[in-house]
């Protein structure tokens, strides 16, 4: 049959990736796929260095949008990242009649409901599994695999550079900033860490998987996103003294009355397996009803783990690309005409149990002012921690976990027991899950 022509727009780390695996398992790929699919042109601003990666037979060209416009190119990788240009040879490619392939969680998190409207209205498909989790098949997951079940939440380390950080942090008892410097020397962080340490990037594909769970529009600008750069080496470390560990999940949780999409430092029960997701490694616990608990564990990143998603979508693609397009499936899993207008809800209706730390003087009275507070809230306490002050001193930690509370109620707590003459500085909460279903 007459080979699949692929343009390759970026051949940096994944790209390179990409075509090295392409090549190297070549005969397995097209025995799958049931054609060759050829990388015949590659769009990369570095030309020199593209041309030795691809060699003589691959066109090189500085020109992306020449391939998007190419008639004999039949689907286009985007792997050149961002929001702008990124944006315009997508739609373009489409417009083009061309099929898309991409890993850009931030593109597809800001403007997927418009990309996935024209990818629609053409007929064409836009192929995203390397956006989320790099190697790890979990938007084929949510989408095919776990079609028959009402999808009630999902937990996910979904950024190995932060789950690094966490796990040095918890190691070695070092701060968060000498673990982000070791973590850019060794190469896990960027040299501008921001959309990692931030929980951004996190949210982008937390963003994802709650429009395929759920079948709700993407709605980026609606999640919760906090990052760790502001968590200190201390709670990690109590956090261990009473059995938990500390992640960045990217959470999404079906309620009653719309949907929780969150990104934090999440308190999680150490006897559970996605606890133990150490170092750059990625993990997703996925609760559907029929099925229970589900959990996918691999590589967030690299060139060739990431590779494998995308290739994997090159062999979808081809193999769906004669289909009818109402016989495919939907990008978000649900048909088009058929996602729902449940709403994200804000963060203070989300309900959690919560991690609370506060320097408090060593005096009678201070814990009672402090249960007090809480119990006017609605607010019942699960377990304590309260240390000795050091030799010297008249104040000492004290530490909390709450009931699951709703988080305008532990805001309005913070926000009294801060004012307390009895404590000093603010109050640390990181939020806790179960994550038993």
């Amino acid at each position: 049959m007459k080979p699949i022509n692929v343009g390759l727009l970026g051949i940096g780390t994944v790209g390179g990736g990409t075509h090295a695996v392409l090549t190297r398992n070549q005969e397995e790929i097209t025995r799958r796929a049931g054609r060759p699919i050829h990388i015949v042109a590659v769009a990369d601003r570095h030309v020199e260095r593209a041309r030795e990666l691809v060699g003589a037979d691959v066109k090189v060209t500085d020109d992306a949008f020449s391939l998007v416009d190419d008639p004999n190119i039949d689907i286009i990788v985007e792997l050149i990242g961002g929001y702008t240009t990124a944006l315009d040879l997508v739609l373009r490619a489409i417009d083009n009649g061309k099929h898309v392939v991409t890993a850009n969680k931030a593109l597809l998190a800001v403007h997927g409901n418009e990309i996935f409207a024209a990818a629609q209205k053409k007929g064409v498909m836009v192929a995203f599994e390397a956006a989320v989790a790099g190697g790890i098949p979990i938007i084929k997951a949510l989408r095919e695999g776990l079609s028959a079940n009402r999808i009630q939440w999902l937990a996910g380390i979904i950024n190995g550079t932060t789950n690094f950080i966490l796990s040095e942090m918890r190691d070695k008892g070092l701060s968060f900033t000498s673990v982000l410097h070791e973590a850019q020397r060794l190469g896990y962080a960027e040299a501008d860490p921001t959309f990692d340490i931030e929980g951004i990037d996190a949210a982008h594909k937390a963003t994802l998987m709650a429009s395929i769970a759920f079948g709700i529009p993407v709605q980026f600008d609606k999640a919760h996103v906090e990052g760790i750069n502001k968590l200190d080496a201390i709670d990690i470390g109590y956090a261990e003294q009473l059995g938990y560990r500390i992640k960045l999940l990217g959470i999404a949780k079906r309620q009653a009355n719309g949907v929780e999409l969150r990104v934090h430092p999440t308190l999680v029960p150490s006897k559970r397996l996605i606890a133990n997701v150490e170092g750059a490694m990625n993990a997703v616990l996925v609760w559907g009803d029929a099925v229970g608990a589900t959990l996918y564990y691999g590589k967030g990143a690299g060139a060739e783990p990431t590779a494998s998603a995308v290739i994997a979508d090159l062999v979808d693609v081809t193999r769906l690309a004669t289909a009818d397009p109402k016989n495919r499936v939907p990008h978000l899993a649900f048909q088009p005409d058929q996602l729902s207008d449940l709403p994200v809800l804000p963060m203070s209706e989300v309900e959690t149990a919560a991690y609370l730390r506060m320097r408090a003087l060593d005096k009678p009275g201070v814990l009672a002012d402090v249960t007090r507070i809480l119990a006017d809230l609605n607010i019942s306490i699960d377990a304590m921690i309260q240390k000795e002050p050091a030799e010297g001193e008249d104040q000492a930690d004290v530490v909390l976990l709450t009931h699951v509370a709703r988080e305008k109620d532990i805001n309005a707590a913070i926000h009294k027991i801060e004012a307390l003459e009895s404590i000093h500085g603010k109050v640390t909460r990181i939020r806790m899950e179960a994550l038993n279903g």
